[in-house]
């Protein structure tokens, strides 16, 4: 199960977030607007999960920096 992390205003923010989380060894799953899919502009903002049990992690990742 994921739960909602965060909203990053754009896809570019959004794959940044998601490198520093994966380099701390935590999954992050970047979805685009509901109703775009496929065709969501690289400067929509997309909303990042993390897995259900791994949401203090992330808490404690941005914590750090």
């Amino acid at each position: 199960m994921w739960v909602e992390f965060m909203t990053a205003r754009n896809a570019y923010v959004a794959q940044t977030w998601s490198e520093l989380f994966a380099a701390e060894g935590l999954s992050v799953r970047i979805i685009p607007p509901i109703g775009y899919g496929e065709e969501a502009s690289m400067r929509d903002a997309r909303t990042l999960y993390v897995p259900s049990g791994k949401a203090h992690v992330a808490r404690e990742i941005l914590r750090k920096i």
